[in-house]
């Protein structure tokens, strides 16, 4: 995350949907990557990637998998 480049407390806010259900979902991720979720009743999987960023060369995390 942008945060942990810059060490810079920041946050982002995903909304999105379950794909089994289809109900809304909001997630708040931090700058140390805890994840909070809006919805009481909701358990989402959050994770990380594992990628050594000293050398990752791609142009974007999507084209390193």
């Amino acid at each position: 995350m942008q945060g942990r480049l810059r060490n810079e407390p920041l946050s982002i806010e995903i909304q999105s949907a379950c794909a089994h259900c289809g109900a809304k979902l909001h997630l708040e991720v931090d700058h140390e990557l805890n994840a909070t979720v809006r919805e009481a009743d909701a358990d989402p999987l959050v994770f990380e990637p594992e990628i050594d960023w000293s050398r990752f060369r791609e142009p974007n995390i999507l084209d390193g998998y």
